[in-house]
C-alpha cells in the first residue's frame, strides 16, 4: 500500500507543478487527454482478456473503462474545442454514459455472484443509486 500512496503523492505533485507552470487549462487538457487515452487502452486490454476467457470480470472492466474513456474524452474534447455550443447539451454524451452504466451493472452482477447472492439482487444497489440521484436532483 505504501507504493501506491507514494505514486499518488508524486502524481499530485506533478499536477500541481504543471498547474503552477502552465496554468489550469493546460494542466486539465493534458491530464484529461492522457487519462482518456490510457482508459481506452485499458478497455481494449480487458476486451482482449475477455476474448481469451481469462476472467469473467474482464467484460465489465472493458465496458467500465470504455465508458470512462468516452465520458472523459467528451469533456476533454469539449474543453479542447473551447466549449462549443453544440456539445453543451448533446444527447450523444448520454450514449457514452450508457457504456459506463453497462460496465457498472456488469461489475455489480459479478460482485453479487462472488458474494453468493441471489441472481437479481445485484439490481438493488443500482436501483438505489438511481433513486438517490433522482432524489438529490428533485429535492435540491
Amino acid at each position: 500500500m505504501i507504493r501506491p500512496l507514494i505514486l499518488l503523492a508524486g502524481v499530485c505533485l506533478a499536477f500541481l507543478v504543471m498547474n503552477e507552470t502552465f496554468g489550469y487549462e493546460v494542466s486539465y487538457r493534458i491530464g484529461y487527454g492522457a487519462f482518456t487515452l490510457m482508459a481506452a487502452m485499458i478497455s481494449l486490454t480487458f476486451l482482449w482478456l475477455w476474448a481469451r476467457r481469462a476472467t469473467p470480470l474482464a467484460i465489465g472492466m472493458s465496458f467500465g473503462w470504455a465508458g470512462a474513456a468516452s465520458v472523459m474524452g467528451w469533456w476533454w474534447s469539449f474543453n479542447v474545442l473551447h466549449q462549443p455550443e453544440w456539445m453543451s447539451h448533446n444527447p450523444v454524451l448520454l450514449m457514452f454514459l450508457s457504456v459506463y452504466y453497462v460496465g457498472a451493472v456488469l461489475h455489480f452482477q459479478v460482485i453479487g455472484r462472488s458474494l453468493g447472492r441471489r441472481q437479481k439482487s445485484f439490481l438493488i444497489p443500482i436501483g438505489g443509486s438511481i433513486l438517490a440521484s433522482a432524489m438529490v436532483h428533485f429535492l435540491f
